[in-house]
């Protein structure tokens, strides 16, 4: 499966990129690094995973 855009679960994933996002960014500066970041990055990883796995 090559089109990984047109799953929902990929779509969703990258829906909850962007509300993390959009969070964190509310979140106190002495944050940035710490919570902010790991969900940030962990976030990434859903759709990035979803992607990896349909390219085999």
């Amino acid at each position: 499966m090559k089109d990984f855009k047109n799953l929902k679960i990929w779509q969703k994933g990258i829906k909850l990129v962007v509300d993390i996002y959009k969070t964190s960014q509310i979140f106190p500066k002495e944050e940035l690094y710490g919570l902010a970041s790991q969900m940030r990055r962990s976030a990434v990883l859903i759709p990035s995973n979803i992607v990896e796995g349909s390219q085999i």
